[in-house]
């Protein structure tokens, strides 16, 4: 397993970690500058986030820099209640594909979605069964065009508390059967986005990066799960806060043969978002070497 303790080379920062900072919304270019005063290497930015900048704008910091990506966020949200918004949806991944592309992205991160409208507490159906055949479908279409530019996506299996309203993929095995089915090849143009927050809970987790492999572990992502959770969405932990047992698992992904960055991602409302995020940045930094 590699060394993290002397230095921060395999740190990102997924943006949404310092997008507030003391309870107060942050620009982009104000993010990556941040990253850039401290050395760290990679970000993954969320597509709002991009948009209120500017992509071009974005591109050109981020290369001014030196910064690279670990991932972007987010593509997905692929079931509709009708044909109308099941097209809407796949020209929406479309151009999440192109601005990946544009920023030179080694994925796109997909979170697929649900049942549609459930987020607004008004689900337009009630048939999950539905919404994973079109979440497959959406991938499938999704991935046609992927292959066409050359922009990796990863599947992002949430845990099953978000099954009904942001993701009804959630495990690992899951995420990697439909893998197995759409890109039977390993072309590395398909594969899983394996967020700490998510999995680490599951019985199957290590016999399914080992399942994963190299091929299809396109990018990783650490936080820790607290006790109590007073938030199920916005109160992920810094790591060492709470209870995964990070090390191990990092142990497991880096024996399947994974080597990229340790993708730092926290919604915190209740305890980070309210801090200064030079504060927030430099704690990840420490975190990364003594806990992750």
């Amino acid at each position: 397993m590699r060394d993290f303790s002397q230095n921060h080379d395999w740190l990102s920062i997924n943006t949404a970690t310092v997008r507030k900072q003391s309870g107060a919304e942050v620009p982009l270019d104000r993010i990556i500058d941040q990253c850039a005063e401290r050395g760290i290497r990679a970000i993954s930015p969320w597509r709002d986030q991009v948009a209120a900048v500017g992509l071009d704008k974005v591109a050109k910091q981020l290369k001014a820099h030196g910064i690279g990506l670990s991932g972007y966020c987010r593509g997905g949200f692929f079931p509709a209640p009708d044909a109308a918004g099941l097209k809407a949806a796949l020209d929406d991944n479309r151009r999440a594909i192109d601005e990946a592309k544009t920023l030179d992205a080694p994925c796109l991160v997909l979170v697929v979605g649900a049942l549609p409208g459930a987020l607004d507490g008004k689900a337009a159906y009630k048939d999950i069964g539905r919404a994973r055949t079109e979440v497959r479908d959406g991938i499938a279409a999704s991935l046609e065009y992927a292959r066409e530019v050359g922009m990796p996506l990863a599947i992002e299996p949430l845990h099953p508390m978000q099954a009904a309203d942001r993701a009804c993929i959630n495990t690992l095995e899951h995420a990697l059967d439909l893998c197995d089915e759409l890109d039977g090849g390993r072309s590395g143009m398909l594969g899983v986005a394996l967020d700490i927050y998510h999995v680490w809970w599951d019985p199957k987790l290590q016999q399914q990066i080992a399942r994963a492999g190299r091929e299809r572990l396109l990018a990783y992502h650490v936080c820790d799960w607290l006790t109590p959770t007073r938030d199920l969405l916005s109160d992920r932990g810094m790591m060492g806060d709470g209870v995964v047992e990070l090390k191990k698992i990092r142990g497991w992904v880096e024996d399947a043969g994974f080597a990229g960055f340790s993708e730092v991602e926290i919604f915190s409302n209740l305890d980070w978002w309210q801090r200064p995020g030079a504060e927030t940045l430099d704690i990840c930094i420490e975190r990364h070497k003594q806990a992750v």
